[in-house]
């Protein structure tokens, strides 16, 4: 009988010696650690080992914590643990809002970070992340935020690229008008039903064949729309 794989942890901290600590603190409680020093370096990381759990700092050099946050929450559900210095609660409101599963002041104790990670770690999503979404010629790389047709980049604008964002993350179900307006636009427009109209046009125009005939983008009448999902 095979032995099940330790746990990985992504430690995300610039100070190297906050990151051997939480090693040495992590390795003994039986989890295998990877590290990163940016924000940027955390997300391509996040995306290439899929992680069992992030420890993230808010203070990073390249971007703040909370951008890393809206990153990885874009495509992942990862249980994250912020472990900061900032103790203010407009702070902890913020990472928490954001997609933080707790939010621990340094210094900390280890014994009570280990606890809060198992806690972070059993109410977890058990999907998977997928970070390349894949339908037909389409492919959309959420990490790198890149959309592809037919191997060619797809040039869309912050609203279009939320639009396809939301339809990847539930693809092949329908989501109804006032999903989308609110998840996309915010709950002020959940009636501007013209403005999802125009921007369905707009990103059927740059990746159906025949926007007059959409294939990938369907509309399910006085409902909403459909994202095709297919391998």
């Amino acid at each position: 009988m095979s032995e099940q794989p330790k746990p990985l942890a992504l430690v995300v901290d610039d100070e190297v010696q906050i990151r051997r600590l939480l090693r040495v603190c992590l390795e003994a409680d039986g989890y295998r650690v990877h590290e990163a020093a940016s924000g940027q370096e955390a997300i391509t990381e996040a995306a290439q080992r899929k992680p069992d759990v992030v420890l993230l700092d808010l203070g990073l050099p390249d971007m703040e914590g909370v951008e890393v946050l809206k990153r990885l929450r874009e495509w992942s559900r990862v249980p994250v643990v912020v472990l900061s210095v900032r103790d203010r609660e407009e702070d902890k409101i913020a990472a928490l809002d954001h997609g933080a599963d707790d939010y621990v002041t340094k210094p900390f104790s280890t014994g009570e970070l280990l606890a809060r990670l198992r806690v972070a770690r059993r109410h977890a999503d058990p999907a998977p992340a997928v970070s390349v979404f894949h339908s037909g010629a389409l492919e959309v790389d959420l990490t790198a935020r890149l959309v592809r047709l037919e191997g060619k980049e797809v040039k869309l604008t912050a609203t279009e690229y939320s639009l396809l964002r939301l339809f990847v993350q539930h693809a092949g179900k329908v989501l109804t008008h006032r999903q989308i307006l609110k998840e996309v636009w915010g709950p002020g427009y959940v009636e501007q039903t013209h403005y999802l109209r125009v921007y369905i046009a707009h990103l059927r125009e740059k990746l159906e064949s025949d926007a007059s005939k959409p294939r990938l983008i369907t509309t399910e009448p006085g409902v909403g729309y459909r994202l095709l999902a297919e391998a």
